[in-house]
């Protein structure tokens, strides 16, 4: 025994005398002292001040404000790391098991660090110089990772950020059971389309809430930690479901999934139902910049509890507001439908003269007015260099109704393409508070980001001659007040002169009640409607109806040649369905902090005091009526079969720039307006331009969407206050009455006077 002992000792020092090992051993000893050191400097805070304990034990993330409809569905966020936190409870256990067998199959064995696996790194890394080694990274060395991030360091910055790491994954691993590690990890680790967190993952790709995910699903959201972007679902349908099966695989590996179920799981196919919370994409668009911007303001007024001023991209608010999500997503159909329909018809109607060709004034002028332009011109370009960086053509999306394309298009065409375009805007509003349940500010975020619903003031035509009428009644003016329909030219006015649509046809000697009249949108009639009450009192009217836009001094007030917004004529026609108060529309309800804690209520503004009495609400809710069963808005009955309460009022502008649909329900208040942003352009004929053909069919087939859907009982079958005996009787009158013989016979046709 002791020979070969000593036999082997004398072995032993002959290889260390060999050169080679010796110098493998000093080499061994440098590279040992250099990772030593190296840990130690790391440690000592050399390479960057590591995070302390007391640090680690209150890590603060940052989280998305989250954006709520009123019945507190999810329709938006604002972000700069689209995270959403969830805890421990709400996980699935197929997603932990998934997890686990995928990323870290001895995750409840190791301290943090897989040492064996770390070395291997290091190894790679440093000897074989190979950046891409990989590997060793434990779901706890992955959180350090996702929490404090790497670095670029000139040498080895692979393996000074997994030393970095290590140290504060044991950190990590003394503080948090390993509960809470998942917990925060899943809380915080990216996933596809700059999505940070499980549960915004899963309501991006899923639409569900993480507890409600299923084994495919985890499964599917496990396999993209590999590479986000690889295996992005939506963009690599047959790669992501490649690696669910390899996550499927593992999970049978380690006992977490029964073998005879892999083939049923492995053989699903994909299923995504993809919202996006991206601000362009998404439901109402329009309406969470609107909100962004009111939000803007409001947090400049409140403080942290330390002080400080509240974040909206990272401090996790909650912002619950009016919107009705389902309501929005039926508004959002509706307007989708009936515009790719009129658009067609709209291009049609120009046939081969349209104002967006090549020659035309309006596109001329149009390019002018392009900042680029603009730009050009402060550069000292001449004309035609200026034509010639304008034809220069690029790749780009373009929007269409039948779906967007990539063209390869100068400036000058993707202007031809765009002025084209109608838009819209459409607010619907409880009536009794001014909430907003349905906000669609135009066709596509994307690429229209003009809010026709908060920004937009348009010329309202005939939706103005309500509140003419409105004046009239609340004035003393008998409803069954007759008023003739031939055309009066008015001296003091420029030799002005309205008349009606299809006026050659009308016989100048017919006379109208103010019912008949307003419900068959009776040009000739609201003016001569203005002149008995007077333009003064019909504009205090107006300003008792919240709208507070300059009115004009003159006799086509009548006619709606002011430009409102929109909001503000909703707000001032919920009066007639508010005991006579108007509203003012808005958005939010009540901001929470991250912890549940409300930090801002908002209360409706409604009026205090009526703006007309109860009698001159019911005459005009009558009146509005009538256009809905028998005059301008009947196709509301005949054509999509609208048996509900509803009043309502059509407006179409001069030369058919716009068009406009009121609807009133009990409790649902409606605006629709139809035009192109470009005021040049309008549409070619007033049977397609009218309110009637342009607007109102969006809400038409919204309404449709309602009646259909039971959880909208409450408003859909909702029915207007009995008008009272002395309304009945005051408006039971023949609608017409033609002049006797004696009276037509020394009437001029068209009257010349002066505009009292």
């Amino acid at each position: 025994m002791t020979t070969n002992t000593n036999q082997f000792k004398i072995r032993i020092k002959k290889i260390f005398k060999n050169k080679w090992v010796k110098w493998l051993s000093v080499c061994a000893g440098a590279i040992l002292l250099f990772l030593v050191g190296l840990y130690i400097s790391i440690y000592l805070g050399f390479f960057g001040k590591l995070p302390t304990t007391e640090e680690l034990s209150s890590i603060k993330q940052e989280q998305a404000t989250q954006l709520l409809d009123h019945n507190g569905k999810l329709i938006g966020k604002y972000y700069i790391y689209d995270r959403q936190p969830v805890e421990f409870k709400d996980f699935p256990k197929h997603l932990i098991d998934a997890l686990v067998a995928t990323e870290d199959s001895r995750f409840y064995e190791h301290d943090g660090v897989d040492n064996i696996s770390l070395m291997r790194v290091f190894v790679k890394n440093l000897i074989l110089r190979d950046k891409s080694a990989g590997g060793g990274s434990t779901i706890t060395l992955q959180l350090a990772k996702n929490l404090y991030g790497r670095k670029n360091y000139a040498l080895f910055s692979m393996l000074i950020n997994k030393f970095k790491e290590s140290i504060v994954a044991k950190r990590i691993e003394d503080i948090y059971s390993k509960e809470e590690i998942l917990t925060l990890y899943l809380n915080t680790v990216p996933f596809p389309d700059n999505t940070y967190g499980i549960e915004s993952a899963s309501l991006k790709f899923f639409d569900k809430s993480v507890k409600d995910l299923s084994l495919n699903e985890a499964a599917t959201l496990v396999g993209t930690l590999k590479a986000n972007t690889y295996y992005n679902p939506r963009v690599h349908q047959q790669r992501s479901e490649d690696r669910r099966n390899v996550v499927l695989n593992q999970m049978v590996n380690y006992g977490y999934l029964a073998k005879d179920s892999l083939e049923f799981y492995s053989n699903e196919t994909l299923e995504l139902s993809y919202k996006s919370y991206n601000h362009d994409l998404g439901l109402a668009p329009y309406f969470r910049e609107a909100v962004k911007q009111e939000l803007s303001k409001i947090l400049d007024t409140l403080k942290t509890p330390d002080g400080e001023t509240y974040d909206l991209y990272k401090d996790g608010l909650v912002v619950h507001t009016t919107l009705d999500y389902q309501m929005q997503q039926y508004a959002e159909d509706a307007m989708k439908s009936h515009l790719t329909k009129l658009q067609s018809d709209f291009e049609a109607s120009y046939g081969k003269y349209t104002p967006w060709n090549d020659n035309s004034k309006v596109l001329k002028a149009a390019i002018q007015k392009l900042p680029i332009v603009k730009k050009y011109k402060e550069a000292g370009l001449s004309d035609a260099q200026i034509k010639d960086s304008l034809n220069v053509k690029r790749n780009v999306e373009l929007f269409g109704w039948k779906g967007d394309t990539i063209k390869n298009v100068s400036v000058v065409d993707s202007l031809k393409h765009y002025l084209k375009f109608l838009n819209t805007g459409m607010l619907s509003i409880d009536p009794k508070t001014g909430a907003v349940r349905t906000y669609i500010g135009g066709i596509d975020y994307r690429f229209f980001k003009y809010d026709h619903v908060s920004q937009s003031e348009r010329q309202v035509g005939s939706t103005f001659k309500p509140f003419v009428y409105t004046a009239a009644i609340e004035n003393g003016l008998d409803p069954c007040t007759y008023f003739s329909l031939r055309e009066v030219t008015y001296t003091n006015y420029d030799d002005w002169t309205p008349s009606n649509a299809g006026s050659d046809e009308e016989d100048p000697h017919i006379n109208y009640t103010l019912e008949n009249a307003l419900s068959n949108s009776v040009n000739t009639i609201a003016v001569k409607v203005l002149e008995e009450v007077g333009i003064p009192k019909t504009i205090k009217q107006v300003e008792k109806l919240g709208i507070t836009h300059e009115l004009p001094n003159k006799p086509s007030l009548a006619l709606g040649v002011s430009e409102i917004n929109l909001k503000e004529l909703t707000g001032a026609y919920a009066s007639y369905v508010n005991k006579s108060k108007p509203v003012k529309p808005f958005l939010i309800t009540k901001i929470e902090d991250k912890n549940g804690n409300v930090i801002a209520n908002f209360e409706p503004e409604v009026a205090e005091s009526q703006a007309y009495n109860d009698y001159t609400r019911q005459v005009m809710l009558q009146m509005m009526k009538s256009t809905v069963n028998s005059g301008t808005a009947t196709r509301l009955r005949n054509t999509y079969g609208l048996r509900n309460d509803i009043a309502g009022k059509t407006g179409t502008t001069q030369n058919n720039k716009d068009g406009w649909f009121v609807a009133l329900t009990p409790k649902l208040v409606t605006i629709t307006w139809v035009g192109n942003d470009n005021h040049s352009i309008g549409f070619k004929s007033t049977g397609i331009g009218q309110g009637a053909n342009s607007a109102l069919p969006v809400f038409a087939k919204f309404y449709q969407k309602l009646n259909k859907d039971s959880d909208y009982k409450s408003i859909t079958n909702a029915k207007f206050e009995s008008p009272s005996e002395d309304v009945i009787n005051d408006l039971d009158c023949e609608p017409t009455k033609r002049d006797g013989f004696i009276k037509r016979l020394f009437k001029r046709k068209n009257k010349k006077k002066k505009f009292d």
